[in-house]
């Protein structure tokens, strides 16, 4: 054996999990994604999506991928630099300024990649990154790439953060990235405060609102929006993934920016361009988006209920505000057993492990879709009470 396989060997965690019956991950979901879904043959209840407002089984944003394929193929062969870009790119980009409040964006192939090529490039050898310790591995692994000082502070600690911001040097470029909507605990950021200290500081503020467009803000246009601070945030960036029903990403801000990272970006000029199905379909949610604001109220009416009901069951849920919701187990074997135990009663959540996140603060995230009935969620709190207190994780 070689060293490397050697050293690959022993990572064996995975296996062990395999072997104790509790191993979550990679399960082949046979349906569509929708509030319930197959699994190995099994009917669960899908409280494990990030699809938001359930648009990826929605006729129109089927048909408009279909339509899509029908004229342009299934791919572009191509990056959007050179032969990959269609007229559906550039219409989708200009209603997605329009609908965040920014001048112009660029679409991306992955939300991932938007991080990883925006935080990457926008600053050099004697500037600053300022971020959130609790921040998306996207913005994590675009830092790592980059030159500049990077600076961490404590979660939603705006004392911690401004201690940050005064170890740099006052005439160079501070840039504060954050999640609008931390995708594991559901809590905002504390954008307003934040807001205050970059204009005390004359620094630079990127949202990643992954987790924020299509819940928050007017129409779901964003946590900035919802905050009224959209022209005090320098970029704004979100993913196809989640509520628009498709596969992608983008970032938005004022011409000059977007211009330089359309000649510099990496990882948007060396890949492949957004293929036409998850361009349209990414199109035809945005515009039911746009139509169709009862599908947000549906959201919060659930997650006020469901909200209020693990609270008054005992349930440790932190300080979340929207759809995500964490339930802390506070131990890897426990948060796996109870996944499966879950899963058995027909409740499909998310573990939150080591090395995710410490072992002390492992976590199940549960999340809501608009297109949950009450009834599915009330069988999933009767559930979820059952399995806890069976295993004393409430009273």
């Amino acid at each position: 054996m070689k060293l490397l396989q050697k050293k690959l060997a022993k990572y064996d965690a995975p296996q062990r999990a395999m072997a104790a019956g509790i191993y979550p991950y990679f399960l082949e979901i046979q349906s569509d994604q929708d509030t319930e879904v197959v699994i190995n043959g099994k009917k669960v209840l899908m409280f494990g999506s990030n699809a938001y407002l359930g648009l990826t089984n929605h006729p129109k944003v089927k048909e408009a991928a279909i339509e899509a394929i029908k004229k342009y193929g299934t791919g572009c062969a191509g990056s959007r630099f050179l032969n990959g870009t269609l007229d559906l790119h550039i219409q989708l980009e200009k209603w997605l300024a329009e609908f965040v409040g920014k001048e112009e964006a660029i679409v991306y192939s992955t939300g991932f990649q938007v991080n990883l090529g925006v935080v990457s490039c926008l600053t050099g050898w004697e500037d600053y990154i300022i971020w959130d310790e609790l921040d998306h591995a996207s913005i994590i692994e675009g830092h790592r790439l980059s030159f500049f000082t990077k600076l961490k502070y404590k979660h939603n600690d705006m004392e911690s953060q401004e201690k940050q911001l005064q170890k740099c040097t006052p005439d160079k470029v501070k840039l504060i990235v954050i999640d609008s909507v931390f995708s594991m605990e559901g809590d905002a950021a504390n954008l307003p405060e934040i807001v205050k200290l970059t204009k005390k500081y004359n620094a630079s503020i990127m949202v990643d609102e992954a987790h924020g467009i299509g819940v928050l803000g007017d129409y779901g246009r964003s946590t900035c929006n919802h905050f009224g601070l959209t022209d005090d945030v320098d970029l704004i960036m979100g993913t196809f993934s989640k509520p628009f029903a498709s596969i992608g990403g983008f970032i938005a801000s004022d011409k000059d920016t977007i211009n330089y990272l359309r000649h510099n970006s990496r990882s948007y000029i060396f890949s492949a361009s957004n293929t036409p199905a998850a361009t349209a379909a990414a199109g035809a949610a945005l515009d039911i988006m746009l139509n169709g604001p009862e599908r947000i109220e549906h959201l919060w009416k659930l997650t006020h209920y469901a909200l209020d009901g693990f609270r008054n069951m005992g349930c440790e849920i932190g300080h979340t505000s929207t759809p995500i919701i964490p339930f802390f187990i506070r131990n890897n074997d426990l948060t796996f057993l109870v996944v499966k135990e879950l899963f058995d009663a027909g409740i499909f959540v998310n573990p939150v492990v080591s090395p995710a996140v410490a072992p002390e603060d492992t976590l199940i995230r549960f999340s809501l879709m608009a297109t949950h009935t009450q009834s599915q969620l009330d069988y999933a709190l009767e559930a979820i009470q059952k399995v806890f207190k069976k295993h004393h994780i409430i009273g």
